[in-house]
């Protein structure tokens, strides 16, 4: 199999008006000229075919798309390229693939209200900030529950953000930090639900030790702590480990170690730990776009000391290829819930339950 597989698009008739004056210019979104339930269904539609095309599994563990509670003005941050010409003339707005411009924007109908409004004004401070020499610059805004704005982008560490000025989203009455310059989910609006879905899995029932895998600032070790008796959050990002380490003194957890590093260099020693042998354990895994390395991948197929993985990718094509492996392991899907974090955009989320082999952890 190919690691570029293409999600073609079915026959849509009904069109609707874009929001966005440059919509099929920028090339962010490909959406917006169809009702939401449609592209709801086109997605769905899209990621059954391609799972049962190269896994051979059948329609009934598809669970239905999980809607996102906003299709427009959602988005917690926009990554944006200011261009400077030799004329002096400033421009910020998005780069199309494959094509060696910017398509200027003032407005972003798929951000946040916040950030759209303020991207006059980013604009403005970004050419008053602009070095003389400098004619490209990657500019970073955004947001979270506290409808702050803040960007970086130009001069070293500009991206960092003083512990008063981080933002913060809320799932279950706690607070989760995070930054400019670390990952973190950019649709904030349907994390509760995700949460809430993960909650009622009967994983949880005997209150299992938690590893959360490419852990970042630890959503989902803070916000499924309580589920567990104990958590890992393992992260390689200094940026991250440093807001995670924020997060877990801002809330005082005692049952939460962080471990800096990579996934491939610690998980085999994490996995052999031997108090953790009789305990039912539970992974969360959620890697970047290219998923998981072969040596992540063999450590995790082919552990006998894990009672359940949970594997969230927006890369349908790269986590067909790595549930490939997990089959062949014998490890069984159990659930496959689709999630549209990225409304109006080709973009899905995926959730995969995965249980290891029937002859362990009944």
């Amino acid at each position: 199999m190919n690691d570029a597989i293409e999600m073609t698009e079915e026959c849509v008739t009904q069109k609707v008006q874009p929001l966005c004056p440059v919509f099929g210019e920028c090339g962010g979104c490909q959406y917006q000229d169809i009702p939401y339930e449609e592209e709801l269904r086109l997605k769905e539609n899209q990621l059954k075919k391609l799972f049962t095309e190269h896994l051979s599994i059948c329609d009934e563990l598809f669970e239905s798309i999980m809607p996102s509670a906003q299709h427009y003005h959602y988005r917690d941050r926009l990554d944006l390229k200011l261009l400077k010409t030799k004329q002096g003339e400033v421009s910020v707005g998005f780069s199309p693939e494959k094509r060696f411009k910017i398509v200027a924007v003032d407005q972003c109908p798929i951000a946040r209200r916040e950030i759209s409004d303020f991207l006059p004004e980013l604009k403005r401070q970004a050419v008053i900030r602009l070095p003389a020499k400098y004619r490209v610059a990657n500019l970073v805004v955004r947001c979270g529950d506290s409808h702050r704005v803040h960007w970086g982008g130009i001069g070293r560490r500009s991206l960092e953000l003083k512990p008063q000025d981080y933002f913060f989203t809320e799932i279950r009455g706690q607070k989760i930090f995070y930054s400019l310059d670390t990952f973190f989910q950019a649709n904030l609006a349907i994390l509760p639900v995700l949460m809430e879905k993960i909650r009622g899995l009967a994983i949880w029932k005997s209150k299992p030790t938690f590893y959360d895998l490419y852990g970042g600032v630890g959503l989902f070790a803070i916000a499924l702590r309580d589920c567990a008796s104990r958590v890992f959050l393992v992260e390689e990002s200094v940026a991250s480990i440093k807001l995670a380490q924020f997060n877990k003194d801002y809330h005082g957890f005692n049952n939460f170690e962080i471990i800096s590093g990579r996934v491939e260099d610690h998980l085999p020693g994490l996995l052999e730990i031997p108090e953790e042998k009789e305990n039912q354990n539970v992974a969360m895994i959620d890697p970047p776009r290219a998923g998981l390395s072969s040596t992540a991948l063999t450590t995790l197929s082919s552990t006998r000391n894990l009672s359940a993985i949970l594997y969230l990718s927006c890369h349908p094509e790269s986590l067909v290829r790595d549930l490939k492996i997990f089959l062949q392991h014998s490890w069984r899907i159990q659930n496959i819930w689709p999630l549209d974090f990225f409304p109006r955009t080709k973009h899905i989320e995926t959730l995969v339950v995965l249980k290891p082999p029937n002859n362990l952890h009944h």
